[in-house]
């Protein structure tokens, strides 16, 4: 089951620094939202998708979307970026949007195949709306951390 860590860093290089780090995301001293199976590509592209009212295909067009920034070599862990679209729009989620769009969310595929219900996903979207809106705050990117 791979852990997919999301969080806020500066720019690119501070996001795949925290390969170097032991502990990685968490260990870095950064605000991170622990999670499990919500992978930073086809998850948050249907979640950008739903929430910015556009298809998944142009969702994973966008910049940043899923890009991956670290060695494709790595076995254990990668670090992917997420794109600032999908921050600004986790950012100015209210709590309404969040249960709006987490029963939409929780209907795609790959969260029924987690086994992520509308209550679970409304959690995970409650998290990482406050994480976009920290990072929105001091002017960070969105990343994550994926470790097999």
């Amino acid at each position: 089951m791979p852990m997919c860590d999301y969080f806020s860093a500066a720019d690119d290089e501070a996001a795949v620094a925290v390969l170097q780090t032991p502990g990685g995301a968490g260990s870095a001293s950064l605000d991170v939202v622990y999670l499990k199976n919500i992978d930073p590509v086809v998850c948050m592209a249907r979640l950008e998708a739903i929430m910015a009212g556009c298809s998944y295909e142009e969702a994973l067009q966008r910049p940043r979307c899923g890009q991956l920034l670290s060695s494709p070599e790595a076995e254990s862990a990668l670090v992917m970026s997420v794109s600032d679209t999908l921050r600004e729009l986790l950012a100015a989620a209210t709590k309404d949007d969040v249960i709006r769009v987490a029963e939409q969310w929780s209907l795609t595929e790959e969260l029924r195949m987690a086994g992520v219900d509308a209550q679970a996903a409304a959690g995970v979207l409650a998290a990482l709306a406050g994480l976009a809106r920290r990072a929105r705050a001091a002017d960070m990117h969105l990343y994550c951390q994926w470790t097999l």
